[in-house]
């Protein structure tokens, strides 16, 4: 089952009818929404479309693994190895701990990553999905019944010559139910002038919206677990806001190279969800970097905006956690959102980066992926 079936499912065992941008629809039930709707697949009650629930506790663990990149002349034995070695934690999750209903990983623990890359470099590091790591991976999650959610560069032939940074989900079956676009980069963030040169959803949404249409913008994945929502974005509030809309219960937060700890517990705490951050480890196996290069401080934060769990070590280790699925969907509700005082400035607000900046135009490496998008700005 795929995740657009898995909302289907979630549409069919909803009782409330679907939101649209512009209008409520019917009371009847939400039909799953089209390539090229405009429908997003909502309610208009405080409630949620969700799929029924496996169980009332899941157990959950964040993995703070190490981050090493692919050798551009050994790509095939390297890449190989940093999948291993994902295994080999799932093995360790899975031990004398008890089996885990959901195990995270980082933004990039398969390719790693090097700023030297350019996007040819990149791509060939890059992975497919499906593909043979993820039949690697989704063989650990059948045997052990856990869902795997992981980041890496990806290829997609429906997508030549762009490389994507993708969010996966491998569910308990080990069938791939998600695989979720970065939402956007952080622009005018790096030093000396560079910028990322993956293609984000915002930097082709118009394509991007005809082909898999909105709900797809802010996919909400309606699991046995748990309404899930996948992100390597940060500092982006409002994002993570719509997710919330939509019925995200678990946000699933990756990250290479740190993040921001406030963003994190502000998203848990003004939307009421929990929230894992999966970050890397030191990595003295990794030649490119200092060891310490922002690692660490992998966590679990609850809906009150609190760390529950989180990493006491910037070395590998596993956060452990637990989420009372069944008793926080009995009582929670969308935000209470006042959208009526603030979508008049929304509507008028322009940021300096217009969507679909790369749409005709593929930056090769980040110096020019800086040049290009300083020629766009809006300010």
């Amino acid at each position: 089952m795929d995740r657009r079936t898995l909302l289907g499912a979630g549409a069919a065992a909803s009782a409330a009818g679907a939101f649209s941008w512009t209008q409520f629809a019917s009371p009847a039930v939400a039909a799953e929404a089209k390539p090229g709707s405009t429908e997003i697949n909502m309610r208009s009650d405080g409630t949620y479309d969700t799929v029924p629930l496996k169980k009332d506790t899941i157990s959950l663990a964040v993995a703070q693994t190490r981050v090493v990149p692919v050798e551009l002349g050994n790509i095939k034995q390297t890449r190989r190895a940093n999948v291993q070695h994902m295994c080999d934690v799932i093995d360790i999750a899975n031990g004398f701990s008890g089996a885990k209903d959901l195990i995270c990983f980082h933004e990039f623990p398969i390719t790693g990553y090097r700023h030297v890359w350019d996007l040819g470099d990149a791509r060939k590091i890059a992975i497919e999905v499906p593909g043979e790591e993820t039949e690697m991976l989704a063989a650990k999650a059948r045997e052990y019944g856990s869902y795997i959610v992981f980041g890496s560069y990806v290829r997609d032939p429906a997508w030549p010559k762009r490389l994507l940074s993708i969010t996966t989900i491998i569910d308990d079956t080990g069938t791939i139910i998600a695989k979720d676009w970065k939402a956007r980069n952080l622009k005018g963030f790096f030093p000396g002038g560079r910028e990322l040169f993956t293609t984000t959803i915002y930097d082709v949404l118009d394509e991007y919206v005809e082909r898999y249409g909105w709900d797809e913008v802010v996919p909400v994945i309606r699991t046995p677990i748990g309404n899930l929502y996948t992100s390597s974005s940060q500092r982006e509030p409002e994002l993570f806001r719509a997710a919330a809309m939509k019925g995200t219960e678990i946000m699933l937060r990756t990250a290479t190279g740190n993040y921001g700890e406030l963003d994190i517990r502000a998203v848990s705490f003004y939307n009421s969800v929990y929230s894992t951050i999966a970050n890397n480890s030191a990595s003295p196996e990794n030649e490119y970097y200092l060891a310490d290069s922002n690692p660490g401080y992998a966590g679990i934060v609850g809906p009150d905006g609190e760390f529950f769990e989180k990493a006491e070590t910037d070395n590998e280790t596993l956060v452990y956690g637990r989420i009372p699925i069944g008793d926080f969907r009995a009582r929670h509700r969308q935000p209470i959102v006042h959208s009526e005082l603030v979508m008049p400035v929304y509507d008028k607000y322009r940021s300096p980066y217009g969507p679909n900046l790369i749409a005709d135009y593929q930056p090769t490496d980040t110096a020019d992926a800086g040049r290009y998008l300083r020629s766009k700005t809006r300010w």
